[in-house]
Parts: structure tokens; sequence; C-alpha cells
């Protein structure tokens, strides 16, 4: 879970970077990244929640 959690953050990052330098923009796939990062949290607590 943490390696995602860490890929996640680097295509924050790259989509941030991207962005600035006027490569591309970041509207769309943005809320994509978020939603990931709700679902990746959602069952990273979700199975730290059944184990004890």
């Amino acid at each position: 879970m943490n390696i995602a959690q860490a890929s996640l953050e680097e295509c924050r990052y790259f989509l941030i970077l991207a962005n600035d330098l006027g490569y591309n923009s970041d509207e769309l796939i943005m809320p994509q990244l978020e939603e990931v990062s709700r679902l990746l949290e959602a069952y990273t607590k979700s199975i730290l929640d059944s184990g004890s």
C-alpha cells in the first residue's frame, strides 16, 4: 500500500510539473488521480480496520 501511495504522489508531482511547463493540462487527469487516492486510502483503512 505504501508503494502504491508513493507512486500516486509521484504521478501527481509529474502532472503538476508537466502542467507548469506547459506540456499539458491536468484538468482531466487530476480529478481521476484524486479519486484513485481516495479509493486507495479507503482500501488501506478497511484492511487495517479488519485486522483489529
